[in-house]
């Protein structure tokens, strides 16, 4: 028994290394090409809110791809930092002696 059970092994392990080695040219499995971002985000209108529920990044081995995560993330800093900046500018403008009509269209929403 011993010796059948030391013959089957010595067969599976050069049948797997024949596998895994003797390919020859072609290879065990193809290259894969990697996930893109399909639908980024717009380049042509700010960003909305269905924008952002909509983006799916792609998934990696190790998790999501940084140059994908890191495009969304810059473009969507520069876009609220955009809108910060209208808004300080209209509330200055608001506080530095906007007509009444302007104040009034703001505390009516």
């Amino acid at each position: 028994m011993f010796w059948f059970l030391l013959i089957a092994m010595v067969v599976v392990v050069a049948a797997v290394t024949l596998a895994v080695v003797g390919g020859g040219d072609s290879e065990v499995l193809p290259e894969v090409a990697p996930e893109q971002l399909v639908d980024p985000l717009p380049e042509t209108r700010p960003v909305d809110r269905a924008d952002i529920e909509a983006l799916r990044l792609p998934v990696t081995a190790r998790g999501y791809r940084m140059a994908d995560v890191d495009d969304v993330l810059g473009r969507l800093g520069a876009e609220l930092a955009e809108r910060d900046a209208r808004i300080a500018e209209l509330q200055a403008a608001l506080a530095g002696g906007a007509g009444p009509s302007l104040r009034k269209n703001q505390e009516d929403r």
